[in-house]
């Protein structure tokens, strides 16, 4: 089983064709939003390594994870640079904030939930990246592509702290819990189209 399918079994639903429709419709928002994603990916790693210290393995997995998210965001930018796009202030999508929300509020369940949360993100983001890109023009569906597997080894890394940190108890309820809200974000309406969003109309 490679990388892409395990992900996709994970998940509890595929991207809707009508979002990719709704990328298709606007690529330099596409490839804002992503910037934006990269960014908070980056910041998100750093956070949990200044809040959690002394945890050597996540750390360094964070660490690394952070180096390629702004790796993956200078990437985006210099695309951007190319084609044109203007890199404005644009709001976030609702849907990292509201996984958040389940996000429980004391340790060390906002360890355990926060990297369940990345694992999520990071999973779909794999999905979508693997879901537009034969539908975009060769240079974004290379560079697309070329992204799936670190986004694949970030959703691993998340998920297999998230079980460390939890020292023997069992979370694939917890995680089932994250991804049922997470489905319906993805399967839902939204008002703005972006990277995470649900099907603008």
């Amino acid at each position: 089983m490679n990388a892409l399918t395990k992900i996709q079994q994970f998940l509890h639903c595929e991207t809707p064709d009508a979002w990719v429709k709704n990328a298709l419709d606007n690529q330099a928002l596409l490839l804002l939003d992503h910037a934006n994603c990269e960014k908070k990916a980056a910041s998100t790693a750093l956070n949990l390594m200044f809040r959690y210290v002394g945890d050597f393995d996540m750390m360094n997995k964070m660490s690394r994870l952070a180096r390629e998210e702004l790796r993956h965001y200078e990437q985006v930018m210099a695309i951007m640079k190319a084609r044109g796009v203007s890199y404005d202030q644009i709001t976030p999508g609702r849907y990292a904030g509201e996984l958040r929300k389940l996000v429980r509020t004391s340790e060390p369940g906002r360890y355990i939930d926060t990297l369940i949360c990345g694992a999520i993100i990071e999973a779909r983001s794999c999905e979508r990246f693997a879901k537009v890109a034969p539908h975009l023009d060769h240079e974004l569906q290379t560079f697309y592509l070329s992204l799936l597997k670190s986004e694949s080894r970030h959703y691993e890394d998340y998920l297999t702290l998230a079980k460390r940190a939890a020292e023997g108890a069992d979370i694939s309820a917890r995680v089932q819990e994250f991804l049922a809200l997470e489905k319906t974000l993805i399967e839902g309406g939204d008002e703005e189209f972006r990277f995470h969003s649900g099907v603008v109309n």
